[in-house]
């Protein structure tokens, strides 16, 4: 049956195909299980919105501060640009013996210019939200 998978390039992959497949039967069994056995009864309080406790009212779509849309932006901003410190964490202790402290400097300067924007956007009240 797995003849195929004995020599071909996707053998290590074969793996995560089963597991991928165990997930997927997995959510589409507990969705119809609760399907199946869960409760039927429809209650009118059951469909309205719902948010902290208190009812909704007015309209969904009320505008918003620019501010809330700068600040998720820079949030998003140094969120990523953050991401980057992974793969040089995961590949520091490689490129120490070839780089030696150009590694280090050059993760220095990285972090220095992340720093500088950050109190860059603070001094400029960016992250205020009055």
């Amino acid at each position: 049956m797995f003849a195929f998978f004995s020599e071909s390039y996707l053998r290590p992959y074969v793996p995560v195909a089963i597991y991928a497949a165990i997930v997927v039967l997995t959510g589409v069994a507990m969705l119809g299980l609760s399907a199946v056995l869960g409760p039927k009864r429809r209650l009118p309080g059951k469909a309205t919105p719902y948010e902290c406790g208190v009812p909704t009212f007015g309209d969904a779509r009320g505008k918003f501060s620019v501010r809330f849309y700068l600040v998720a932006i820079l949030f998003v901003l140094f969120d990523i640009e953050t991401v980057f410190l992974v793969p040089w964490a995961v590949t520091f202790r490689d490129l120490l013996p070839e780089l030696g402290f150009f590694i280090v400097a050059e993760m220095f300067v990285f972090i220095g210019v992340l720093v500088a924007g950050l109190i860059y956007a603070w001094k400029r009240g960016a992250l205020d939200w009055d």
